[in-house]
């Protein structure tokens, strides 16, 4: 089965959908370097793991903490994948563990390819979206879906706060910018950023 989902000159991205949660897994690929990413471990580490043999991953990156986001990870460790994460949400990862801290801003070479991690919180605190460099590609995790913001209802998260990322860290990007989410069906920017009074307005 293919599991390719977009590719352009430079890159690929490859998606399965694993566990009881319907979590979205990505591997962003250097076509140049054969070298690649793998964001969010969050289950069915079998197959990930021969995604990642396959693909040639060579580290996994989180988009933030929770639970079903996690569950691949200790089996991805022991198979001597190194695993980063916000350091507002590696206390979630306590007893999976994590290698690494992901900063806001910083910038992940992938191969020749460039992942600028963007801070956003109130999905929970240390929320990381990945923009690719040269790319119309947003790796959003929980924190935008097709018809609003991820879940705020949880413990450290704040709807005030993810509607301030939104407005202020995603919707400058270009309209035709294509969102992958964390569960559910892509969408861009240009779909979602006139709504966003509306999901003020809601609530949620």
């Amino acid at each position: 089965m293919s599991t390719l989902h977009w590719s352009d000159s430079r890159l690929e991205i490859h998606k399965v959908v694993v566990g009881p949660y319907a979590n979205n897994v990505f591997v962003l690929r250097c076509k140049e370097t054969g070298d690649a990413v793998l964001l969010d471990a969050a289950n069915e580490h079998e197959q990930l793991l021969q995604l990642c043999t396959r693909l040639g991953v060579r580290r996994v990156l989180e988009t933030h903490g929770h639970f079903d986001h996690i569950q691949a990870v200790p089996a991805i460790r022991e198979a001597g994948y190194e695993v980063g994460v916000s350091s507002l949400d590696a206390p979630m990862l306590k007893e999976v563990g994590y290698d690494v801290f992901i900063d806001d801003a910083e910038v992940i070479e992938v191969g020749r390819l460039r992942l600028h991690a963007i801070h956003n919180p109130g999905h929970t605190p240390g929320s990381i979206s990945f923009r690719v460099e040269g790319a119309p590609i947003l790796f959003s995790g929980d924190t935008l879906f097709p018809g609003g913001p991820g879940n705020t209802g949880y413990e450290g998260g704040s709807f005030e706060t993810i509607i301030h990322s939104l407005d202020t860290k995603l919707f400058t990007l270009p309209a035709d910018t294509l969102v992958l989410p964390g569960h559910g069906d892509d969408t861009t920017i240009g779909n979602e950023r006139p709504h966003l009074q509306e999901w003020v307005e809601r609530g949620w």
